[in-house]
């Protein structure tokens, strides 16, 4: 091979970035106890870059994972978006994750000042966090998309008007139409209960601070089936790219405690359509019952839920595909292994808390 020609080859190598090795700095905000995301995201990053955990406690056990750990103010605090951004830029951070749903609506609202910094916010826009954070939203948005969602209300007096004419029974759900987590659930078995618990429901988000009371309860039929769990990701421009699902076999505080894989057309067809009509970026966690024959779509959280793991486990690498997407690779088939049948079960490990000095 001629000497020219060969040093041009060499000179075209040195000019294409290694894309593989492109330093990513990720920064989980509201980081709490998700030590398995900080742990597979470090995995995925194999060292060409480090992971950074904030919250607003020092003992929160997900920033003991992290490579850097930093204390940021409650997310309700005038500063936080200024203290957020100074951390951005004193630690070069490359990418945002929020872990948490209440911060959700604030990051997506101040995205533009905050990636004005070069770090990219991994957060659905504001139009589609509001449909999942608001469970009447949700509901009408599910029935637009041609997908089946329980009997939903607000109004209590609907309620009563469907039980008196036998098209609505016991046992019906009570919540928070804005709420996550399972926080605020209660189940009514009779007319005497669902009184009483509307009413205390009531109380409670007047207390909170809540103006909006009379709209402020979802009254929804109580599904009897096998429920669900979905992971329904979409690239970071909002365009679907597969969904990954799982039998939720044990729960404990709203959370999934024991699951197992599921490889199943109808909820990969449901998670198509999710994906697809909502558009929203990233992994979106979704709770789905199935009653006979028929898929019923409960919840929507956009962002990374406590189901994530076992999905991962049964070979989806999200992490490791944000990271790809982040250095501009789009073939992310390498990371997609997902099988059938795979169980997993949390359990609870003690992790020393390094006392502040």
């Amino acid at each position: 091979m001629p000497k020219m020609k060969l040093s041009l080859i060499l000179w075209e190598l040195i000019q294409i970035p290694n894309r593989n090795n492109m330093i990513q700095n990720i920064l989980f905000t509201c980081a709490g106890r998700r030590n398995y995301l900080i742990n597979y995201f470090k995995d995925a990053l194999n060292g060409n870059g480090q992971i950074f955990a904030a919250d607003q406690s020092t003992t929160a056990p997900a920033l003991i994972d992290a490579d850097v750990a930093i204390n940021l103010p409650s997310i309700t605090d005038p500063e936080y978006i200024d203290l957020l951004i100074k951390v951005i830029k004193d630690h070069d951070v490359t990418a945002v994750i929020s872990l948490n749903d209440h911060e959700l609506p604030i990051l997506s609202k101040h995205r533009k000042r905050v990636e004005e910094t070069g770090a990219k916010v991994i957060i659905s826009d504001e139009h589609v966090i509001d449909i999942a954070f608001d469970k009447w939203k949700t509901h009408q948005f599910l029935l637009e998309s041609g997908l089946n969602s329980p009997k939903s209300y607000i109004y209590i007096d609907e309620v009563f008007r469907d039980i008196n004419a036998g098209e609505l029974t016991f046992p019906l759900v009570i919540k928070p139409r804005w709420g996550s987590a399972s926080m605020g659930i209660n189940y009514a078995e009779s007319l005497e209960e669902l009184e009483l618990l509307y009413k205390l429901n009531v109380l409670q988000l007047k207390k909170s601070g809540q103006t909006d009371v009379d709209q402020g309860i979802i009254i929804q039929e109580k599904l009897d089936g096998i429920e669900y769990g979905i992971d329904v990701l979409n690239d970071f421009d909002n365009q679907y790219i597969g969904s990954y699902a799982r039998e939720k076999i044990n729960m404990r505080s709203g959370e999934t405690d024991k699951a197992i894989s599921v490889i199943d057309s109808n909820l990969t067809k449901i998670g198509n359509r999710l994906g697809s009509k909502l558009k929203h970026k990233g992994n979106m966690d979704c709770d789905v019952f199935k009653c006979g024959a028929e898929y019923y779509v409960l919840e929507l959280n956009p962002r990374f839920g406590g189901g994530y793991p076992f999905s991962h486990e049964a070979g989806i690498n999200t992490p490791a595909i944000y990271i790809d997407w982040l250095n501009g690779i789009t073939d992310i088939s390498r990371h997609n292994k997902y099988k059938n049948d795979i169980m997993f079960s949390k359990c609870d490990r003690l992790m020393p808390i390094p006392k502040k000095k």
